[in-house]
């Protein structure tokens, strides 16, 4: 679908296995290569410092564990990446206020577009 994306490699951090399941899918069809999912905040941290990364979608809760070490791994290697949560970007600490976050439940379309903006890519 979206070409822009094709071959991308985006880490899923989420530990709702059909929520990760549909992220697999809405990736493959813009094209990206899923890293993952990574169902916990230890398995997302071993991936982020050692895979090949173009871009992440993070659940901000990941079985009760907050994902903030994972951002922050990804942060220092310069990968872009997007928050997913119930509670909107409000919910985030003042530290990570400003990071593209997606609001549960999202739409294909909102996962696409957050994503496209954190990794800078266009649809042109």
């Amino acid at each position: 679908m979206t070409t822009a994306m094709n071959g991308r490699r985006v880490l899923i951090v989420e530990d709702e296995s059909l929520v990760a399941m549909l992220l697999e899918t809405i990736l493959e069809d813009m094209g990206c290569i899923p890293v993952g999912p990574a169902s916990s905040v230890d398995e997302g941290l071993t991936l982020a410092e050692s895979e090949t990364l173009d871009g992440a979608l993070l659940d901000v809760n990941v079985a009760g564990v907050q994902v903030f070490p994972v951002a922050t791994a990804l942060r220092e290697r310069g990968v872009p990446f997007v928050f997913s949560t119930g509670y909107g970007e409000g919910g985030l600490p003042e530290e990570w206020q400003g990071q593209p976050t997606i609001q549960k439940p999202f739409t294909e379309a909102s996962i696409r577009d957050a994503l496209m903006k954190a990794m800078g890519v266009s649809l042109v």
